[in-house]
């Protein structure tokens, strides 16, 4: 029998957590579908917590050191960087990301946005799967204090600032197009209802009342109360929402969503629907991002390439 390996297992979200003792990968599979409540039958994807790596060959999983810690996915569920629940819909997490020097100032250090910022500095294109309020600490921090955490020129991190507005400003308009359409659709078919039948009452009063008006935003596993409330009272809350509670709303599905917010199933397929749709775009987007940047050439900052060439011939 094979040796066993102490290890770690935990859910997507990073709320469960256990130790396990097991001999194998498919072992700590069964094992952690037990632990965490997982439906058996489902399929499960295992990756290593703190980068995502997937983790499928026995071999691999057999060379990783004790007590490392592991991942598992369902099927519409992908690995995202730890995050701190502090009150906002997420933080980026400082142990997520390596630091670079050691003479940080610790006051700068303990500001909620110096996760984001290391997380910027890391991966720009990052800023796709943030949340607005995310970008808002990010867009409210002085410059200079963002430019010493980034290590860019102070004209650099202006431009990246004013980037961060304008990506605030076109989920705005975006939502702010979305409430006119619905806007003029509700007046339609309010037109139409008075054409079929004139003596029916408009509607208002109670029917008129967001349903989340008076609704109790208690914290379930999954999600904290300030999720919820963006969830349940802001318009398009999908445009606001960072992209780790975008992907627990589409994990979840409409029928534990309709559960968790208590609306009629139409309304929390609609919301899912515009998840799925919001995230999936910011997906795209991120692989663009990154396809661009493998695609673009390497910046030589020596000689001018004409140079170079007159020099080759000139050899020749």
């Amino acid at each position: 029998m094979a040796d066993k390996k102490p290890c770690k297992v935990c859910n997507f979200s990073r709320q469960k957590s256990y130790g396990l003792v097991v001999p194998s990968l498919e072992e700590l599979k069964t094992k952690g579908i037990e632990f965490l409540g997982f439906t058996p039958s489902e399929p499960v994807t295992v990756v290593l917590e703190d980068d995502g790596t997937i983790v499928e060959d026995e071999a691999y999983f057999l060379c990783l050191p004790t007590n490392t810690k592991f991942m598992l996915l369902h099927e519409k569920e992908t690995w995202s960087p730890l995050r701190r629940l502090d009150g906002g819909t997420a933080w980026m997490a400082r142990d997520s990301v390596i630091l670079e020097s050691d003479t940080v100032d610790a006051a700068l250090a303990a500001a909620p946005w110096w996760d984001l910022a290391m997380q910027l500095k890391k991966d720009l294109a990052s800023v796709i799967l943030m949340s607005e309020e995310d970008l808002q600490n990010l867009v409210d921090v002085p410059c200079p204090e963002l430019a010493s955490a980034l290590g860019f020129r102070k004209q650099k991190t202006e431009n990246l600032q004013e980037t961060l507005q304008r990506v605030l400003d076109r989920r705005e308009e975006e939502r702010q197009s979305k409430e006119l359409l619905q806007l003029f659709l509700k007046a339609v078919d309010k037109e139409e209802e008075s054409q079929e039948d004139p003596r029916r009452p408009s509607e208002g009063g109670a029917e008129g009342v967001d349903a989340t008006d008076g609704m109790e935003l208690d914290q379930t596993p999954e999600f904290v109360p300030r999720t919820l409330m963006v969830l349940k009272g802001k318009t398009s809350p999908e445009t606001r929402l960072c992209t780790e509670d975008l992907q627990m709303v589409v994990a979840r599905g409409a029928g534990v969503m309709q559960q968790v917010l208590g609306w009629d199933k139409a309304k929390t397929l609609t919301l899912v629907q515009a998840c799925e749709g919001e995230l999936s775009r910011r997906l795209q987007q991120v692989q663009a991002a990154q396809s661009m940047r493998g695609s673009m050439p390497q910046v030589d900052s020596g000689e001018p390439s004409s140079k170079k060439k007159d020099r080759k011939g000139s050899s020749n």
